[in-house]
């Protein structure tokens, strides 16, 4: 199945846009708490931003056997990361 070159760049350059857009909005909530946990949710967030637009920037032809994964699995380890410093930091 071949996908239009242009639909492509489209939704990925969206999806990144809506990622940056969440992560500005984490950044607002950290500077008005000063909590790690937002910043560190909006550091995942732009790395999930970068894990849309590089397939389409560097040309990759196939996801499946680039290193992108490696991005987004930075995106979600330091999500489990921030969540579980946050409920385990609780009982201190």
């Amino acid at each position: 199945m071949s996908q239009d070159p242009a639909v492509v760049g489209y939704m990925a350059g969206a999806i990144s846009a809506g990622f940056l857009a969440i992560s500005l909005f984490f950044l607002k909530f950290w500077r008005r708490t000063r909590d790690g946990l937002f910043l560190t949710f909006a550091a995942a967030f732009v790395l999930l931003a970068l894990g849309q637009a590089v397939p389409v920037l560097g040309h990759v032809p196939s996801e499946n056997l680039s290193q992108v994964y490696l991005l987004r699995l930075a995106a979600f380890l330091l999500i489990i990361w921030a969540v579980l410093r946050k409920n385990l930091g609780r009982g201190r």
